[in-house]
């Protein structure tokens, strides 16, 4: 079927969002001509047994961010539909969408299938915002990561009332007797998710917190006392976030808290000034010293009396290093230290060198905020 007879039974709606603004750097991953944000709506989630019936894109041209839609009067028009959207796109070399990884492209391939056109995706750069945000889900404080409840999140109103299940029977009335009035709130729902992805475009900030490049700015060490009235230190961590966060934001994890601001972000993390054991590897190759309760090369601790000394064990192939500590779950710096052979948990010391290392400390703190996120 030819794009022009396409277009000449497709009914297509076009709007200019005056004065919108996205609240995100997309230029970082290509020039704003490039993305194409589409949402489809269908009556059902299985191409075999429903419909599809309207396509929506938002894109920048002229300046602005504009919506289109391509709607359907009958399902009859489906190929009408693709074609049209496939020969649109073609000038687009990244695809955003919510969830669309694993119902929208899909859905639209195998629509493809069925009417045996020869259309992919496999030109396109993909961004699943719905795969991006949502390992975050804990960490944002929402009970989940439906577009709904993340446009909810950051305040965003809808004209839209209903939900994509209550308009299946409105479009399958209208193909019965078509109305104005159902025509509207069908592309009124698709129009207002588009637009609804548009604006949670900010939230790739948090994408970026996880997976970005943060620059420790500050690193310091505090003393404070604690609820109990103890006297514990800390090290904070003053940081430049890779993109501005679109509300302020503040969790507790593994005994570290992060709080952030738009570009700003502080990291405070326990910092322990106590004896700890640094073990090693090859224990067949150490003697372990009970009064001195360290282990020795057996280049060196061979001299020693017999009486003296016992083959090093895994648990007692150690020396002891008294100083400051901090807390890693990971072999991320070397050498690490445990406070017994038994313990999970692994620490590094902070030496003077490494004070003023931060490049170490910016890829520290990105480390930290990954377990985090993953605690949550």
């Amino acid at each position: 079927m030819s794009v022009i007879y396409a277009e000449e039974i497709m009914q297509i709606e076009n709007y200019t969002l005056e004065s919108f603004t996205i609240g995100y750097p997309m230029e970082r991953i290509a020039p704003l001509d490039q993305f194409l944000f589409i949402d489809i709506e269908t009556t059902g989630f299985t191409a075999k047994s429903s419909s599809l019936y309207l396509i929506g894109t938002a894109f920048y041209a002229d300046g602005n961010w504009q919506i289109r839609q391509w709607f359907c009067d009958s399902p009859t028009e489906e190929a009408a539909l693709l074609e049209a959207f496939f020969d649109f796109a073609g000038s687009f070399t990244h695809l955003i969408h919510f969830n669309g990884n694993n119902f929208d492209l899909p859905y639209l391939l195998q629509k493809c299938e069925q009417h045996k056109l020869p259309h992919t995706f496999d030109s396109f750069e993909g961004i699943d915002l719905y795969k991006r945000i949502s390992p975050y889900k804990a960490f944002l404080h929402v009970p989940n990561c439906k577009q709904k409840t993340l446009e909810t999140l950051l305040g965003v109103q809808r004209e839209d009332r209903f939900h994509g299940g209550e308009l299946i029977e409105v479009y399958r009335n209208y193909v019965e007797n078509p109305s104005q009035d159902a025509r509207g709130f069908l592309l009124l729902h698709n129009r207002d998710d588009i637009r609804g992805m548009l604006q949670l475009l900010p939230l790739l900030a948090f994408y970026d917190l996880f997976n970005g490049n943060i620059r420790a700015k500050k690193v310091q060490a505090n003393s404070y006392t604690d609820y109990h009235g103890q006297e514990k230190q800390e090290l904070l961590m003053k940081l430049a976030l890779p993109a501005p966060l679109p509300f302020s934001l503040s969790n507790l994890a593994n005994g570290c808290y992060f709080s952030g601001e738009k570009n700003d972000g502080i990291l405070k993390v326990p910092l322990y000034e106590e004896e700890m054991k640094y073990f090693y590897a090859s224990y067949k190759d150490y003697y372990y010293l009970p009064e001195e309760d360290i282990a020795l090369h057996k280049s060196v601790s061979s001299f020693v009396d017999p009486s003296h000394r016992t083959q090093a064990t895994a648990a007692t192939c150690y020396t002891r290093k008294y100083g400051h500590f901090l807390p890693q779950w990971d072999i991320l710096i070397e050498p690490f230290f445990k406070r017994n052979y038994k313990s999970h948990e692994l620490f590094f010391e902070l030496t003077d060198e490494r004070k003023t290392d931060r490049e170490l400390f910016s890829r520290y703190a990105q480390y930290l905020l990954g377990k985090m996120a993953k605690t949550y």
